[in-house]
């Protein structure tokens, strides 16, 4: 039932796409005096709206021995601003209908808010509040308290999540100690502990800037009240200096690195990872792909193997985690009891090797493709929230200069071939530059994955 509910959406939301030719999304984009980027879209579907404010500052603008700033401040931004008292926030959005989120990566922070269209203008009051008035009401005590609520929060996302230092661990081991992405957005508990109240009211002053900002509002919205209001609430919030881009650093990993570590699981897990091409750089879908290829779903190369046949793995999957300044393509397998990551390795290796020396199927590349744009078109059905339609505008616009970039972003994917699988593969799949992470359980070195014939 469920494959068939898929496949029906799949075609009808098809149809919807051929019927106008192309995916378009229109939009009216102003910008404020003080350099706010602002950014309408009508969808009149449901009488809801999104308000979705994305902050050009990560992790990845922070700086070694001051890190975690950017995460931090997701929770500093719900502790009271100066005409919304400590709590305010939720409760007037929630009694109102709403509900809110955020979200911190290396490259951006974003945040939220879905309601009604009648609270259109308590949302955009509590965000353009928490902008231009947080650091009033911001004290010493508030930051020590949401630090330690980071730092635990650290502990049990990480520290003692089984597996959880895996990303920290190959995030460290990619990418040079100075390169934005060696650290995590979450920070070290040794720089959260060292931060200062003046280093984080400076970080807010620098970068939680209108002018390092964008809003989007979409919904069922009138673009001309929506404008009025949006000057109405943010006009009179200062514009902060200039905020200079990351410079493009240069990412290249000359070697093999093989670690081990041991944590309290009970099945050894596999972690293979190469450093790939940035989001929309050429490669960057062909990996997409690639992933489905080999560990998309029950026919997928490498689940089909592994844990269908051989039966020596519990689970498999593979994804290529695009970032502005260069992105990651990761092979995680969970090996089943009594097999080690070596007999894992080996298999995954033979499929990567086979894809290098022969074209993968039309078929399975069909396939793949297919499935990219069924969830793509799926996820352009939800106007809010995380990865809705608002938070693509605002992805696009950031990343590409063009909110309505969503016929291009599909037609990357659409025009790929089996001979451009197999060249990416060869690409960047290299056996001199990879790091290879084994984490096994306590006392059981000899489960991790041995150096041996690629």
């Amino acid at each position: 039932m469920k494959s068939k509910f898929l496949l029906l959406l799949f075609l009808s939301l098809a149809a919807l796409q051929l019927a106008s030719g192309q995916i378009g999304v229109k939009y009216e984009k102003f910008t404020l005096p003080n350099g706010l980027t602002v950014i309408l879209h009508e969808d009149h579907s449901l009488p809801t709206a999104t308000a979705n404010i994305w902050y050009h500052v990560g992790s990845g603008n922070e700086k070694p021995g001051r890190t975690g700033f950017a995460h931090l401040f997701e929770h500093l931004m719900f502790m009271g601003s100066k005409n919304v008292p400590v709590g305010k926030f939720d409760e007037w959005l929630e009694a109102a209908g709403g509900d809110n989120n955020g979200s911190t990566t290396s490259d951006r922070t974003n945040y939220w808010e879905n309601f009604p269209n009648s609270a259109l203008e308590l949302a955009l009051f509590l965000e353009s509040d928490r902008m231009g008035y947080l650091v009033d009401v911001m004290t010493p005590e508030k930051v020590d308290a949401q630090r330690d609520v980071v730092k635990n929060e650290r502990r049990q996302s990480y520290e003692n999540r089984p597996y959880g230092m895996a990303s920290i661990v190959i995030g460290e081991n990619l990418f040079p100690p100075d390169h934005p992405y060696h650290w995590p957005t979450i920070g070290s508990q040794e720089d959260l502990s060292a931060a200062s109240f003046e280093d984080v009211v400076e970080f807010f002053k620098k970068y939680y800037v209108p002018n390092n900002a964008s809003l989007v509002i979409a919904g069922d919205i009138d673009p001309l009240k929506t404008k009025e209001l949006v000057t109405k609430w943010f006009s009179d919030v200062p514009s902060g200096k200039p905020v200079m881009p990351i410079q493009q650093p240069v990412t290249y990993l000359a070697e093999e690195k093989r670690i081990v570590l041991e944590d309290k699981v009970q099945l050894p897990r596999l972690y293979l990872n190469w450093i790939t091409p940035k989001h929309f750089a050429p490669g960057d879908a062909e990996l997409d792909i690639l992933a489905q290829v080999l560990a998309g779903g029950k026919n997928s190369r490498l689940y089909k193997r592994l844990v269908y046949d051989l039966q020596i793995a519990q689970d498999v999957t593979a994804y290529q985690d695009a970032s502005m300044l260069a992105s990651v393509f990761s092979i995680i397998v969970t090996a089943r009891s009594g097999h080690t990551l070596t007999e894992i390795e080996k298999i995954v290796r033979e499929e990567i090797n086979k894809i290098k020396n022969e074209t993968p199927s039309l078929r399975e590349v069909q396939r793949a493709v297919n499935q990219y744009e069924v969830s793509f078109l799926m996820r352009m059905e939800r106007v809010g929230g995380f990865g809705g339609k608002a938070d693509l505008l605002n992805y696009y616009y950031v990343e590409t200069g063009n909110p309505d970039y969503f016929n291009e972003d599909l037609a990357r994917y659409k025009a790929l071939t089996p001979d451009d699988i197999q060249s990416i593969a060869q690409k960047y799949l290299r056996d001199d530059g990879a790091v290879v992470l084994s984490i096994v359980p306590q006392g059981k070195k000899e489960l991790a994955a041995e150096k041996g014939e690629k």
